[in-house]
């Protein structure tokens, strides 16, 4: 006997034609997207939950006598902007400050898997700034993987976005902060990306974050480049790349910055 096909209902006709088109236009508006059409920066904040505020501890670290040290208060001969040219930011008393409009800079040298410690202080006025406005600046590790730094105390604004988080990727277990104006710390360990040949993810890059000596997070799993619209997403990159310090507008002042290189 010859098997004859069933007759196809019309209404499974219009879902299967349906479905057809749909599967047409979808490359059609990834490629819009990856065009420019990035959603708006609202799309990717998120304001809950929000995390708990604790009071910190008394903070001070030397840097261990295998540390690479990147500052030390005197000079900026380690850093550079991404042009190569001599690093444009002031230094006052014993700390580097962001010279506004003056862009980023990175470190001369590269890294791969890093402890980091820095601190760093936010502008004690903060008049008529709120939100994502007072002492904005953020830590790049490899130039693409960011924690924020923000004046967070007191200060409300998108969880995924206050100090400690890890740029609308990672919420950050509590808020750490303390006032506008008061130095506080990053302690990072930081293990990068790894890719295949072809340039496919191997292994994700990871974080493990302590503010002020708090734990923010433990070795959570990023989902790709900091992206300020639109979802993270990797590209393949170098094994070792700068640590960058962004310009925000901000007279940002960091100090006692210095990694660890970690053997994998």
């Amino acid at each position: 006997m010859t098997w004859q096909p069933r007759s196809t209902a019309p209404g499974l006709l219009l879902l299967l034609g349906a479905a057809l088109l749909l599967g047409a236009a979808c490359p059609l508006l990834a490629r819009g997207q990856d065009a420019g059409e990035a959603p708006p920066p609202e799309k990717t904040e998120v304001w809950k939950p929000e995390p708990p505020a604790v009071a910190p501890g008394a903070q001070n670290q030397a840097p261990p006598s295998d540390a690479v040290v990147l500052f030390r208060g005197d000079d900026l001969s380690a850093w550079q902007h991404s042009d190569g040219s001599a690093a444009g930011w002031s230094i006052d008393g014993n700390a580097m400050t962001v010279t506004p409009g003056s862009g980023g800079i990175e470190t001369k040298q590269s890294f791969g898997d890093v402890q980091l410690h820095i601190e760093w202080r936010t502008p004690a006025d903060t008049a008529g700034l709120s939100g994502q406005g007072p002492g904005n600046s953020g830590i790049f590790l490899q130039k693409r993987y960011e924690v924020q730094i923000l004046s967070s105390y007191e200060n409300r604004t998108y969880s995924n976005g206050q100090a400690g988080s890890i740029y609308k990727q990672h919420i950050p277990a509590v808020n750490a902060s303390t006032p506008p104006g008061t130095w506080q710390s990053y302690d990072i360990v930081f293990t990068a990306p790894r890719f295949e040949e072809d340039g496919s993810l191997a292994s994700p890059a990871r974080m493990t974050v302590f503010h002020n000596g708090v734990l923010l997070h433990h070795n959570v799993a990023l989902e790709g480049s900091t992206t300020y619209r639109g979802e993270p997403s990797y590209e393949a990159h170098p094994p070792e790349a700068p640590l960058l310090l962004q310009d925000h507008s901000q007279p940002v002042q960091f100090r006692n910055v210095w990694v660890r290189e970690i053997d994998s």
